[in-house]
């Protein structure tokens, strides 16, 4: 026997569905299936759940909202990542609230909060690594859908579903590509060591060159242009015997392009370059950057479907998901 006045989250656990599914039954959305509608109705009558109406005016304004944090977007690919899952939201009557963590994790978990407090309806999570157990615990607390996408810090992907790419067959289909084109001493650059990316993108390069008795060369550093630009210095000083490289990302790549260019280098011919990532400039740069795509509007899109799906009709996505990638050859690795 309940002693305290029912609430929404009574309601959600006792229909089996979501908070937001909830609220959205509440505000009479037509998103919501005939059977969950009549489930959480059923839900509220026989747990004496009275609503409100005169508290949910006053939230009324943050109705509809969904919260985005993302730990880095002044890189191109986060970037087109939130405008595509924004978009895509807003055709369904959401409003997308964006933040930048800046890889701060105590930052992050204080945007988490507030978007909390301000009540969005779900979250999504592309997170700084750190400790982020306060991120995410607060997200349990709160029983908010939340996806993690593209990164995965917190282990409970049952609360906390991940998305993200197949890097590793994306590292292999590069670092095949090179060694086909004749490369024998193919470096790997950028990325943190420590971080499951980077080891997930490493890992197919690695399984490759095993395979064809080569040996790893790996330089390891920032995801920035400005670290691809100091590398090219540092691999005709420090690995002269290089003849091509796999960056951990296209930012990397176009920096060591521009840094090759100073040098007198040439990028196709004197060395092969494949990025990551596929961003709309490896296509509009000179020479043309070879990059492994990964379509970062098509998972965007799908994500948008998979938070709805969640929200309206509590159905949480899979565990884990990846999306598969595909090489662009173009002239940085064709010459």
């Amino acid at each position: 026997m309940m002693t305290r006045r029912p609430t929404i989250l009574d309601v959600a656990a006792a229909a089996g569905v979501s908070k937001s599914t909830v609220s959205l039954v509440l505000q009479g959305s037509r998103q919501v299936k005939r059977e969950t509608r009549e489930a959480v109705q059923k839900a509220m009558a026989d747990i004496g759940y009275v609503y409100n109406r005169a508290a949910a005016n006053l939230r009324a304004s943050s109705v509809g909202l969904v919260g985005l944090v993302i730990h880095d977007l002044r890189n191109p690919f986060f970037t087109e990542f939130a405008t595509t899952l924004q978009m895509t939201l807003a055709t369904q009557g959401y409003t997308t609230v964006i933040a930048n963590s800046g890889e701060d994790p105590v930052l992050q978990g204080k945007l988490v909060g507030s978007m909390v407090e301000h009540g969005v309806s779900a979250l999504v999570v592309s997170p700084a690594y750190g400790d982020g157990a306060g991120t995410f615990d607060q997200l349990a607390r709160a029983g908010l859908p939340a996806l993690q996408v593209l990164r995965q810090v917190d282990p409970r992907t049952d609360l906390f579903p991940f998305a993200s790419f197949d890097y590793a067959a994306g590292g292999a289909e590069a670092a095949r590509h090179l060694i086909g084109l004749g490369a024998r001493n193919i470096a790997f650059v950028g990325g943190q060591e420590d971080s499951a990316v980077t080891q997930e993108r490493m890992s197919g390069y690695r399984s490759e060159l095993l395979a064809a008795g080569l040996e790893p060369i790996v330089a390891h550093g920032r995801t920035s242009r400005a670290f691809g630009v100091s590398m090219a210095d540092t691999i005709v000083t420090d690995f002269p015997q290089a003849d091509a490289a796999i960056c951990f990302n296209d930012l990397v790549a176009l920096g060591l392009m521009s840094g090759f260019a100073r040098a007198g280098r040439s990028i196709g011919r004197d060395f092969r370059l494949v990025g990551f990532d596929d961003i709309e400039e490896c296509a509009l740069a000179w020479p043309q950057l070879s990059s492994v795509s990964c379509d970062i509007s098509g998972f965007a899109e799908d994500t948008a479907a998979r938070l709805l799906g969640w929200m309206t009709e509590g159905s949480r996505p899979p565990p884990e998901t990846r999306m598969p990638v595909r090489l662009i050859a173009r002239a940085s690795s064709l010459g």
